[in-house]
C-alpha cells in the first residue's frame, strides 16, 4: 500500500522547454513589484488577505507530505511568493490560493498545478521544479485543507454534505485558481502570460478535464495524466474488490494475488508479437483465472493450495461490476484495490472515504459490512446524487475546442487504482458526441501506456509537458509521446489513441525503434 500511495504524487517532468521568441521576453522584475501586489476578486468570490513576500531561491527543502514526494530542489531563482486568502458568500469557506514567481528567467508562461486524492493543489517537488523551469505556477487547498487520503475532515457539516466545500473540490476553486494565478502574474510581471498551462495526474487530471468542460478559455494546454473523471462511479466501483472478498468470505493473499497475474501475463503476453512481460491490450486478455485452481505455490515458504474460492474472487474482480463499472484489468497489481490486512479486506482509503462520508453521510461506517445488493444500490446513488457535482465526464468539449486549447491525457494499462478503461470510456463518449476519433484528436489525444500503472511505475512518458507546449505554441500535434522506465532500460513510444503499439517483429524489445503505431 505504501507504494501505492507514494505513486498517487503528480509528478510532472519539466525538461528545458521551448523558449518564447524574444519579442515576447520577460522583463526581470524588481523586489518592490512583489510587495505592492492587489488582485481584484474573482467572480463570486472575496479576497479576504493578499500576502506577497520575496524569497531568496537557492535550495528549497520540501518538507514531507505524502503522497507527494519531498527532499530539497538546488538552483531555484528567487521568486515571489504571493498567498491570496478566498472566500464564497454563504459557503463559510477559506480557500487558500499560492503564486510562486520567477523573479528572473520567468519563460511568459503560467502553470496551475492540480492535486492528489482529497487533497486540490500540489506544493511539493513538481511545483519547485516548475518555478526552476521558469514558469510562474499556482495551486489552491480548494479550502479542504491538506488531507489527502479522506474527506472526513471537511465532508459533513451538521450532518449533512458541506456542499460549498464540495463545489469547491470539484470545481469552483479551479476557475479560481486560474483567475487569481494568471491576475497575479499579469501585474507582477507587467503583462500576461502568453500561455497559460494546467498539469496534474489523478486527481489533478480530473481536475484538468472539468476545467476543459466547464472553463473552455481558463487554459491553452492540459496535461491530465491517470484521470480520476467519472468520479461518481469510480467512487464506489473501487471498494468492489474488498465487497467481492467479504460476500464471498475469501481474503486471497498478496503471493496468490500476484500468482494469478503472473499467469495471467504469461498467457497474454506473446499475443503482441512480442514476450516482454507486458499484457499490450490487456483488454483483449481473457484467460480465466479457473486454470490455476489446485496449483500450489510458495509464499513466505510455506505451501498454499489455491481453491475455487480464490479463483472465483479474482474473476469477480476483473470482471468488475457486470453493467456498472470496469473491473481491474489482468495484469494489474491488486495491492491497491484488493489489499488485505489481518486477513480482512482493506478497502483504498479514498474510495473507502466517499462511500462513508458522502454516501452513508457517516465517518464511522465499516464499508467492509456493504452486500452485492447494498454495493449496486448505492452505486445508482452516487450517480445521481454526483454525477452532475464531481462526474468530470460531460462528453461536450466543442467550447474547448473552438477555444483554440489542446487536451493532452495519459492512462497506464496497468493501473491498479482507476482503470483506463474507464478513460477510454469517456474518449468515445466525446468522438460519439462530436463526431469521430479524427475530429477529436485535432485537439484533444488520449495515450495508453502498456503495463503502467498510476501516475507512474511501468513505461510512462518521459516529458509530456514538452509535448503539449509544442502542440499549443508550434502546432506540433504529438502523434506519439516518448515514454521510458525510471532507470531508463526501456523505452517505448505511446500512440495516440485509437492506435496501438505494436512489435515490429525484430529489434530489441526494451527499445522503442522495434515498435510501430499501427
Amino acid at each position: 500500500m505504501k507504494r501505492i500511495l507514494t505513486i498517487l504524487a503528480a509528478v510532472v517532468p519539466l525538461a528545458a522547454l521551448i523558449p518564447l521568441s524574444s519579442s515576447s521576453a520577460a522583463t526581470t522584475s524588481t523586489a518592490s513589484a512583489c510587495s505592492n501586489l492587489s488582485i481584484a476578486a474573482p467572480q463570486g468570490a472575496h479576497v479576504d488577505s493578499l500576502t506577497s513576500v520575496d524569497q531568496p531561491g537557492g535550495t528549497v527543502v520540501i518538507p514531507p507530505n505524502p503522497p507527494f514526494p519531498s527532499g530539497p530542489v538546488t538552483g531555484v531563482p528567487a521568486y515571489c511568493e504571493v498567498t491570496v486568502q478566498l472566500s464564497h458568500p454563504g459557503a463559510g469557506d477559506h480557500v487558500k490560493t499560492v503564486v510562486w514567481l520567477p523573479a528572473t528567467g520567468w519563460n511568459g508562461r503560467f502553470q496551475a498545478l492540480g492535486g492528489s486524492a482529497y487533497q486540490a493543489g500540489e506544493f511539493g517537488i513538481p511545483w519547485v521544479n516548475a518555478v526552476k523551469a521558469g514558469y510562474a505556477v499556482a495551486s489552491t487547498d480548494a479550502g479542504v485543507g491538506p488531507s489527502p487520503f479522506t474527506a472526513d475532515a471537511w465532508a459533513l457539516k451538521d450532518g449533512k454534505v458541506n456542499q460549498a466545500l464540495l463545489q469547491n473540490f470539484a470545481s469552483r476553486s479551479l476557475h479560481d485558481l486560474a483567475t487569481v494565478g494568471k491576475a497575479v502574474t499579469n501585474q507582477y510581471y507587467g503583462r500576461a502570460a502568453a500561455y497559460s498551462y494546467w498539469t496534474g495526474c489523478s486527481t489533478g487530471g480530473r481536475q484538468g478535464y472539468i476545467e476543459a468542460q466547464q472553463h473552455p478559455n481558463d487554459f491553452d494546454g492540459i496535461l491530465a495524466q491517470s484521470p480520476a473523471v467519472n468520479w461518481d462511479r469510480w467512487g464506489v466501483a473501487a471498494v468492489w474488490p474488498a465487497v467481492v472478498m467479504n460476500q464471498e468470505h475469501t481474503y486471497p493473499t498478496k503471493c496468490v494475488f500476484d500468482e494469478f497475474n503472473n499467469a495471467a501475463v504469461k498467457a497474454c503476453d506473446a499475443k503482441d508479437g512480442v514476450v516482454n512481460g507486458v499484457i499490450d491490450q490487456p483488454q483483449k486478455c481473457t484467460w480465466a483465472p479457473e486454470r490455476l485452481i489446485g496449483k500450489t505455490v510458495l509464499c513466505d515458504g510455506k505451501p498454499v493450495k489455491i481453491t475455487a474460492a480464490d479463483a472465483r474472487v479474482v474473476r469477480k474482480i476483473w470482471d468488475g461490476p457486470r453493467g456498472l463499472w470496469y473491473g481491474l484489468t489482468r495484469g494489474s497489481s491488486f495491492d491497491g484495490l484488493a489489499a488485505t490486512k489481518d486477513g480482512k479486506a482493506a478497502p483504498f482509503v479514498v474510495p473507502d472515504s466517499w462511500v462513508r462520508d458522502f454516501l452513508k453521510l457517516d465517518p464511522a461506517y465499516d464499508t467492509n459490512k456493504l452486500t452485492y445488493s447494498q454495493f449496486a444500490k448505492l452505486f445508482r446513488q452516487s450517480q445521481a446524487q454526483y454525477n452532475q457535482v464531481i462526474g468530470s465526464d460531460a462528453p461536450d468539449l466543442s467550447a474547448f475546442r473552438r477555444s483554440g486549447g489542446k487536451l493532452l491525457s495519459w492512462h497506464g494499462l496497468s493501473d491498479p487504482l482507476i482503470p483506463a478503461l474507464g478513460t477510454v470510456d469517456y474518449r468515445k463518449r466525446v468522438e460519439r458526441e462530436l463526431g469521430g476519433s479524427t475530429r477529436v484528436n485535432d485537439f484533444y489525444r488520449l495515450f495508453l501506456a502498456p503495463g503502467a500503472g498510476h501516475c507512474g511505475d511501468g513505461i510512462t512518458p518521459t516529458d509530456p509537458l514538452t509535448s503539449l507546449v509544442k502542440w499549443v505554441e508550434q502546432g506540433q500535434a504529438p502523434a506519439t509521446l516518448p515514454a521510458a522506465t525510471a532507470d531508463g532500460a526501456e523505452h517505448r513510444d505511446l500512440c495516440a489513441y485509437p492506435s496501438v503499439s505494436k512489435y515490429r517483429g525484430h529489434g530489441d524489445p526494451k527499445q522503442a525503434s522495434s515498435y510501430r503505431c499501427s
